[in-house]
């Protein structure tokens, strides 16, 4: 997923960010890759047919365009323009339409009460700062009942060097997660090591989290 700095008092680090992941996403082949993050697959039984779902930070469009082949009506966006060519390309090719938008995490319409799931998968861009804003603005923009599946690494990351960012405070703890969603149903929340095979981005053993989440 393409790392967004959300802070609006620092363009120059979100354009540094911004030409960094332009240069990574520039590659011929998909960085990680073209199938879904294997937790995010893993849920497709929780999936409902026609309901509406956004995929957050969603790069090269591999989660966004899973989730419309399973039958939802997919929005996603990321701050790359060369990403979000890429997964429309993707999603041509798979024949599946989804609402691909160029767009900073900030600066998203998040619309209250809109999507029956959020994906967000490896979005560990955020500072502890922006994360204290943007899990309100995942709960603002999920229905009542509505899901969230989180993906993302956890400290121990910093010792295999497998993918992520390299600073400890991007990174989830069991209590940072729980405490940041204490007013959602936390459904499934597993701490595990496993082997990421996620294209050149997301490569060998890693320490995960995954987490399935409810809006009362």
């Amino acid at each position: 997923m393409a790392q967004q700095n959300g802070d609006p008092a620092g363009p120059h680090s979100l354009n540094h960010a911004l030409v960094r992941w332009e240069a990574r996403f520039s590659m011929v082949e998909y960085l990680f890759g073209e199938h879904p993050n294997a937790y995010l697959a893993s849920k497709a039984g929780l999936l409902v047919r026609g309901g509406r779902a956004l995929s957050i930070a969603d790069g090269e469009g591999r989660n966004s365009v899973w989730l419309a082949e399973h039958g939802m009506r997919v929005d996603a966006f990321d701050f790359s323009p060369t990403a979000v060519a890429k997964a429309e390309r993707l999603a041509a090719s798979r024949g599946v339409g989804v609402g691909f938008n160029v767009s900073e995490t900030f600066a998203w319409n998040w619309a209250p009460s809109t999507y029956d799931l959020v994906a967000a998968i490896f979005i560990q861009f955020a500072t502890p700062a922006e994360r204290e804003r943007l899990f309100p603005l995942i709960k603002k923009t999920l229905k009542p009942g509505g899901l969230l599946i989180l993906q993302g690494y956890r400290p121990e990351q910093l010792s295999y060097g497998t993918g992520g960012p390299p600073e400890a405070d991007h990174l989830y703890t069991e209590a940072m997660i729980r405490e940041a969603l204490k007013d959602m149903d936390i459904l499934e929340l597993r701490c595990y090591d496993e082997q990421v095979d996620e294209g050149k981005g997301h490569a060998g053993m890693s320490a995960l989290m995954g987490m399935v989440a409810r809006k009362p």
